[in-house]
This record gives C-alpha cells, structure tokens and sequence, in this order.
C-alpha cells in the first residue's frame, strides 16, 4: 500500500526571527501544520501571520509514559499519511532530541515516505549562552529516560527535555549518586531568545522553585578535581597503567601473572572473611582490592599485547548473556532450580564445542584441596557417580579412617599414609556435599575460630605475666576454655 508524504520540519530554538529564511517559506507554504507541542515561543508569532497549526498536547494528559505519547502522535500522523501529505514540526532540529522524529523514521518500513527538511537546533545557542566548545567534549542527554550509568563526568554534559520539577528531581537524585551535593550546575532556559535565562545553582538546589519549562535545559560542567572522578572506572585504569609505565612503581612493574598468584588467592579469602564479619565497609575495600588484582593481570595483558581489560569485560558480558536465555532469550525459569539446570546445559554444549577429553578437564589446577575436591565431585555427579543416601558415605570414611590407622603404624611417614590421609578428607567432602556443607568455608570458620581462642591465650599469659612455654597443656587448656566461654 502506497502512502502519501510526511514532510518533517524543525521550528527552531525559540522565537521566529531564529528560524532560518528557507524554513520560515516553508512552513507559511503549509496547508496544515501538525506539531508535537504548540508549548514553543514560534508557535504564537506563526499563528498571527495565518498559519494553521494544529498540536498534540492533548495526547501527553493521556498518557504516563512519554514513550507512549509518542507513539500514540506516530500512529495519528501515520495514520492521517495514508490520504495525503502531512507537514510534522518539531522545536529545535527533528534529528536532535526528538523521540517521534525517531519512531517515523523507523515507519519507512512499512512503506511510509518520511522527508526531514531541517531545521537549527537549541545546540547553537546553549553554547553561545554557555560559551562553551564542544570539541573539548561533550555529551546530550535525554532527561526523560536519564541513566546515571551513561554519563561521562570529564566532559560538557547537557541534560535536555528537562520539562518539569519531576524530570529536574530525577535528575538531580541520579547526579547527587556521582557528584557532590554543592557540586554547580546551570539551568538554561530559551536559550539565544529574547526570555534566554541562565542561573547557576548548587546540584541540591537543582529542582527548587526554579522556572523551568519545555525550553529548559540543565548544564553539567566537566569536572575538573580529579578526587571526584576517582570513582571512575577510566580513572582506575589509568592509574594501574601509570603504575605499571616508565615513571611507575618498580614493583608494579615486574609483576606477572604468575607472581600476583597468591595476592589474588589471599585477597579472595579476605572478602570470604568480610562477608562472614557482615561488615560492608570491609567488604568494600577487600573487594577493591579483588578489583585491583582484576585490573593488574589486565594491564599485563595489554602490555604484553594479548588481551585489554575490554577483552575481560566483553567475555563476561557475552558469557552472561548467553547462559541467561530466561532473562535476554525467549527461555523460561521460574526458579533457582530452573536457572541451575540451564546454566549447566549451557556450559555443557560449550565444552562439548571445545571437544574436552573429560568432565574434570574444566576444573582450574591451582583451586585449594577442599575446594577443588568439591568441585571434582560436582562435576561426576552430574553424570550419576555419586551416593544417593549418606549411609555408604559414613561407610567410605570409617573405612578410610581404618585403612589410615593401618598405615601410620607401619610408618607414619610413609608415601602410603599422605595419601590415606588424602582420602579421609576427600571422603569428608563428600559428607559435606550431602549435607549442603562448604567444606571450604567450614575450615576457614574453623581456622578463624582457633585464631581468635589462640589469640584469647596470648592476651591472658601476657597478662599474667607469664611465659606460655612454661605452662603445662592443662593451664593453656582452661584458658582455652574461657575462651569459648566468652563466645
């Protein structure tokens, strides 16, 4: 089905000695002119020189959702397309900022002849009223749909189709998360026109009684204290890569992948041990300083050519992406067991795509004994090697714990009995499994809970002025017990 024309025209930043000679011809050539909103200062001026302009405003008390709104005035213009050829305004440029500008572009789809005819945005003028240069950076940002996640703190940020104190509010909570509160913005409103007001405000003082309106727009300065941008994540990249430079620390400099090994595992435990403590502060600097090791081995990476921490970024997001069909696919979880099972299908197809020779080949070398143990299991598991009921697997560790006692009596030393040993604490982990025990974490609780009595020992000998190594086991031993007792 042919349809007819839809010729779109932009009215401009303000008044109408700003629209440009070409444009001001056209739109009084207009048999009907449809705008998005007549709430524009042209509006006014071109309805006393005879033009016919008919407004959709009627459609935003409609809705709740901008979204909608927009594509309520889409389908109507469409829709009245489809007998002859409509003449569609929009302020400013319709390819800057304009959402319905957006939606009838995606309509030539379906068949529909969209012509943009131009315009002059509000860009122009907000620099001039600014005296700003964009080339020093510079980003747009739609107030309507503001994500705090996006912004870019360093460069000339201008938060526009900030209509109203709701929008201004919602803008305001999002950038008191990233800047500080006093931090000074500007609000501009109608800017190059004759009304062109600018006010510069604290950040809190953002959505405080100010004139705002369909023409306003709020300017974020770049920022220029680096301490404020240390939340940043280019500003932690750029300081492992100073440290790791010509002028860095020489330490940092001779790291390898192999060398920062046992920082990673001792600042993974320190988070265990956070968490345990429920302490958030903790947890927050002892995952930094995963972070750090994160972005150490990347830095490596990239200056040894192989990979970039965007390479890190990208495989986990993809990895994430892929194994979450009931979130990003057409898949379906209803609950956790659900989403365990696709995920293990998930990794399944991948390593069948790898062509391993085993289960087990997918378990890292260098994971601790216990963990590395629990994981062994896992994985047969899955595959049906493993007791259903616990009784076989008290069996299995009394029978390891005889076939242990046989050989520390024959020599306690002996190859034999390390590895009799071996099999208790394997066969226990098994005993964990069933009962839904992190062997891991059950020693480390244990570890810590032995450190703190021990550390309880310490202080009272101190105090008693007295020296542990002369004390018999009995005496530490009712300290010990003191000590449990204060738990």
């Amino acid at each position: 089905m042919s349809h007819s024309t839809i010729y779109v025209l932009g009215l401009g930043a303000g008044e109408l000695d700003q629209l440009t000679m070409k444009m001001y011809k056209r739109i009084k050539q207009c048999p009907q002119l449809y705008v998005r909103t007549k709430e524009h200062p042209i509006i006014i001026e071109l309805e006393k020189e005879g033009v016919s302009i008919t407004g959709f405003d009627y459609v935003y008390e409609k809705h709740d959702q901008f979204h909608h709104v927009y594509q309520e005035i889409v389908d109507t213009i469409c829709e009245k397309a489809k007998v002859e050829d409509i003449f569609y305004a929009v302020p400013g440029h319709p390819l800057v900022a304009e959402k319905t500008i957006e939606l009838l572009l995606e309509k030539r789809k379906e068949g529909y002849q969209v012509i943009i005819e131009g315009g002059s945005s509000f860009l122009d003028p907000m620099f001039t009223a600014l005296e700003i240069d964009p080339i020093e950076g510079f980003q747009l940002v739609d107030g309507t749909d503001f994500r705090v996640s996006q912004l870019e703190l360093s460069q000339h940020m201008l938060i526009c189709q900030v209509y109203d104190q709701f929008v201004a509010s919602d803008v305001k909570l999002g950038l008191m998360e990233r800047l500080p509160d006093d931090f000074e913005v500007y609000i501009v409103t109608a800017a190059g026109t004759s009304t062109q007001d600018v006010k510069k405000v604290p950040l809190y003082e953002l959505d405080h009684g100010m004139n705002i309106n369909n023409l306003t727009t709020v300017y974020i300065p770049p920022v220029k204290d680096q301490t404020l941008l240390y939340q940043e994540f280019n500003s932690l990249r750029s300081v492992i890569a100073a440290l790791r430079g010509p002028d860095g620390c020489p330490w940092d400099q001779e790291q390898t992948h192999k060398s920062l090994k046992p920082f990673l595992l001792e600042e993974t435990y320190e988070v265990l041990e956070a968490i345990d403590e429920e302490d958030d502060d903790h947890l927050v600097e002892e995952l930094g300083d995963v972070l750090l090791q994160v972005m150490l081995h990347a830095q490596i990476g990239e200056d040894e050519g192989w990979f970039t921490i965007q390479d890190v970024i990208k495989g986990v997001t993809d990895k994430m992406i892929r194994r979450h069909p009931h979130v990003f696919g057409n898949q379906v979880a209803e609950n956790a067991e659900d989403v365990t099972k696709l995920w293990d299908e998930m990794k399944y197809e991948e390593n069948q795509r790898v062509r391993e020779e085993s289960l087990l080949d997918q378990i890292p070398k260098s994971l601790p004994g216990l963990l590395a143990a629990k994981e062994i299991q896992k994985k047969a598991a899955k595959v049906g090697f493993d007791w259903k009921e616990v009784a076989p697997i008290w069996e299995k560790i009394n029978e390891e714990l005889e076939e242990f006692k046989i050989e520390i009596r024959q020599d306690p030393t002996s190859e034999q009995a390390l590895k009799e040993f071996g099999d208790i604490l394997f066969a226990l982990v098994n005993l964990a499994r069933f009962y839904k025990i992190d062997p891991e974490l059950a020693i480390l609780q244990t570890n810590r809970k032995f450190k703190k009595r021990f550390q309880y020992i310490e202080q009272q000998v101190k105090v008693r002025k007295l020296k542990m190594e002369e004390m018999s086991l009995e005496e530490l031993d009712q300290i010990w017990e003191e000590a449990k007792e204060l738990e």
